[in-house]
């Protein structure tokens, strides 16, 4: 039975496509690039219907060809992409509707080829016949298709589905690797029958060919060893890439890289692993990008490469001394690291964490250290980090992965030791995704930093020749384990002295360079210097001084910006307080007066030590206790031991029975918005309860801190150089200690203990014996009295956020 239905009828542009058939019913992508094919592609994706007619090149190597290269029969397809790649290359993907064959192939004005063509109609014959060769087909395709192994399972599962006789040799021509002149011959036969015997036929040929590559492959493998085998398989695989126009000069490129870097064994074969992977792909691929930011990052990292370190003691110490005056317990431990490094020739670098207020030196130090070793420099920031992931990294699975910023960092140096700043490693939060301290547990242990993993490398990195120095400004909020494997080194605030000096030195030069002034423009003395520490900063460090002299520098560059004859301006007094107005602190002797229901302590803050006033006062009640100014756990339990002690003494200190349970307490530590606690302040808080209760007056010019137990003993605290500097700078020079802390006065610059006369203490009495220089008055009772004064120390301008009344020590 025969079909003679006239087909469909077009005006198409024509692609010509080279090494390949298009049929009916199957999807082809293939890259064009000559400017005619591409034409017919513009033409074709202007059409509403997107229809085009493909037709294979009878030579595939030939670029210039004409409509006889070309064959009559072709296949009608709609585009369904077309994407533009690099060097004006374009990626069309077709799907195919029907054969058809041209009438005259002509070259469009335009400048691409067209043709009329007409839909070939298949000419069915006898049913069962053709049922027949269809079964022997599918049993065929079967053989041929295992032993090919070139069609996935999905492929060979619609395939076996296909009951149309042209549609099933279309579809299974299509995914067969069968000669291009048979594919062309299937694909203009009109007959059904004729076909699938073609078909047959190709198939019984193409089955023994199978065969026989499958012998003679199973032979070769036995015969050639592995080097020859790869060398075997790179060359096809070049020359399959050549045959196909991609490009493998990114992976040559990356192989090169490899050959003149220094990586680990493993390693190596991984990014070898890698690059083949990479051979394989084409640019396009989502992978594809992702291997080559992992390999530029490998390659990136210095695995051996190391700076030499200064051989020279005496030329580190000398560029220490350069940088920073004072800090000599960070200076000696940096020429011990030196010094052992030198004779041993190989040691575990130290874990470093410099403690102490802000504005001391720690992170200005670091870069001197680096400068100092000869070493490369790298800060990271740690406040505010909150994500583990920005430690250790990401998996190369999650899109934009990238190293952690320890790697990256060492990225940075170019070298596996550098010195390696973790900056305010006190300030690290934590959330739902994950503590970056626990991160850092690995990187900061020297005895597992040498094999730290980082997610995105997946290979372990030597971090042992890394000296890593963090610094904070509180050793509270920095959990246990990560202080135990750091060595501490406490950073204290700086006496006047050493301000003065600092500015001299260091401070002045720098700000006169920066305002475009030099030494000859303006002259500070050394009085002045003083003068300005004490009356415009009280800090422990010396940001403050530094940016108060920058105001200064500002103001006399306007005048020689103004007039450039100016003679060279001699900083006074005078001058200074016309620059800046008046002094912001002043010592008033007024407040050093006794005082009655008032007490003077000393307080360690994460910037410093500071001055804390204690007042109480005594009203009729009923024997309550209250406690304000927004005290912590520690320091009101201290308050309660205070007043338990002075209650279990009463008669021995010459109280009433009667004013605990006739009177109320109110004990108020002012600055009520600032947050203290500890409990150093109890001797503190005692006094200024008895003196409440007594009504004797406390001494206003000495100062106290130590913490108090029911029996009236009094023990050892911390920060004791902290508080004796903020104690000193507030005009005192008195000041009670506990005596345990004796050790610490040896500690103290000769400066603070020439100036400042220090008190050991064991037990209360003998607090009360030193700060009640009154006599005492005969009326014990509360009366009206003027509200203590407190000491000129506000919060704000100490730039605090919390006081604490004890510094821990570990």
């Amino acid at each position: 039975m025969e079909n003679n239905t006239k087909g469909k009828t077009n005006l198409l542009p024509i692609i010509p496509l080279r090494g390949k058939v298009a049929f009916p019913q199957t999807l082809v992508s293939f890259e064009v690039g000559r400017e005619m094919t591409l034409k017919a592609v513009e033409r074709a994706t202007q059409n509403g219907d997107r229809l085009v007619l493909i037709c294979t090149q009878k030579v595939t190597e030939k670029d210039d060809i004409t409509p006889e290269d070309l064959y009559e029969t072709g296949c009608v397809a709609k585009i369904r992409t077309a994407a533009q790649l690099a060097g004006g290359v374009m990626r069309v993907a077709c799907e195919g509707l029907y054969r058809a064959k041209t009438r005259r192939i002509n070259v469009d004005e335009g400048g691409y080829f067209s043709a009329v063509c007409d839909e070939i109609v298949p000419v069915r014959g006898d049913e069962i016949m053709e049922q027949a060769y269809l079964r022997a087909a599918k049993s065929l395709v079967k053989d041929v298709l295992s032993s090919d192994g070139k069609i996935t399972k999905e492929a060979a599962a619609r395939l076996e589905l296909c009951e149309e006789p042209d549609e099933y040799v279309d579809r299974a021509l299509a995914n067969m690797r069968v000669k291009l002149e048979v594919k062309q011959q299937a694909l203009a036969e009109r007959k059904t029958i004729e076909r699938l015997k073609l078909f047959e036929n190709c198939l019984n040929e193409e089955l023994e060919i199978a065969k026989i590559e499958k012998k003679i492959s199973s032979t070769v493998r036995q015969n050639i060893d592995k080097s020859q085998k790869e060398y075997y398989l790179r060359e096809q695989l070049k020359a399959i890439q050549t045959e196909l126009g991609e490009d493998a000069k990114e992976a040559d490129l990356y192989s090169k890289k490899l050959l003149y870097k220094d990586l680990p064994a493993q390693l190596d074969v991984k990014c070898q692993k890698e690059i083949e992977r990479l051979r394989k792909m084409q640019p396009s691929a989502p992978e594809y990008t992702v291997i080559t930011g992992y390999l530029d990052q490998v390659l990136a990292l210095e695995w051996a490469f190391e700076t030499k370190d200064t051989e020279s003691l005496k030329e580190c110490r000398k560029i220490l001394d350069e940088d920073h005056f004072g800090l000599e317990k960070i200076k000696e431990r940096i020429l011990e690291y030196l010094a052992v490094l030198k004779l041993t020739k190989n040691m575990k670098a130290p874990i470093l964490c410099f403690v102490g207020p802000p504005g001391v030196g720690k992170t200005s130090i670091a870069k001197s250290v680096a400068r100092a070793l000869g070493r490369e420099f790298v800060r990271m920031s740690l406040g505010g980090v909150k994500d583990e992931a920005e430690i250790r990294g990401h998996r190369r699975t999650y899109i934009g992965a990238m190293p952690g910023r320890i790697i990256y960092g060492m990225k940075q140096a170019e070298a596996i030791n550098p010195v390696f700043l973790l900056d305010e490693i006190d300030k690290i939060t934590s959330d739902m995704h994950g503590d970056p301290a626990a991160a850092l547990l690995e990187a900061l242990d020297p005895e597992q930093n040498s094999t730290f993993r980082d997610r995105y490398l997946e290979y372990p990195y030597d971090l042992s020749k890394v000296l890593f120095i963090t610094t904070a400004n509180s050793l509270d909020t920095i959990p246990a384990p990560l202080r135990d494997r750091m060595e501490i080194v406490e950073l204290s605030g700086y006496t006047l002295e050493e301000k003065t000096e600092i500015a001299r030195k260091y401070l002045i030069p720098k700000q006169l360079a920066a305002n475009g002034l030099t030494k000859r423009n303006a002259k500070f003395s050394n009085s002045v210097l003083r003068f300005i520490t004490e009356g415009y900063t009280r800090e422990a460090g010396v940001r403050n001084l530094e940016r108060t002299i920058g105001s200064i520098c500002r103001k006399i560059a306007v005048q020689y910006a103004e007039n450039k004859d100016m003679p060279p301006v001699c900083v006074d007094e005078e001058k200074v307080q016309a620059f800046l107005g008046a002094p912001r602190f002043t010592i008033d002797s007024a407040l050093l007066e006794p005082q009655i229901g008032a007490a003077v302590g000393l307080a360690w803050t994460a910037v410093g030590g500071t001055t804390l006033s204690v007042e109480a006062a005594l009203f009729k009640g009923k024997g309550e206790v209250k406690l304000t100014g927004k005290l912590g756990e520690v320091m009101k339990e201290s308050a309660l031991a205070a007043i338990t002690y002075l209650r279990a003494h009463a008669e021995e200190l010459g109280l009433q029975s009667g004013l605990f349970t006739e009177n109320d307490l109110h004990i108020h530590v002012p600055e009520g918005a600032t947050p203290k606690d500890g409990p150093s302040a109890g001797i503190t808080l005692a006094c200024a309860v008895l003196s409440a209760l007594s009504g004797r007056a406390v001494r206003g010019d000495i100062a106290m801190t130590g913490e108090i137990t029911l029996r009236g003993n009094v023990l050892p605290i911390g920060g004791l150089k902290e508080k004796a500097l903020a104690a000193r700078r507030v005009g005192i020079r008195e000041v009670i200690v506990p005596a345990g802390n004796q050790k610490d006065l040896a500690e103290l610059p000769e400066t603070v203990k020439k100036d400042v006369t220090f008190y050991p203490v064991k037990t209360v009495a003998e607090v009360f014996a030193l700060v009640f220089a009154q006599t005492p008055t005969k009326k014990s009772a509360p009366k009206k009295r003027a509200a203590p004064k407190r000491l000129p120390t506000p919060a704000t301008e100490r730039g605090q956020d919390s006081v604490r009344c004890d510094k821990n020590r570990e």
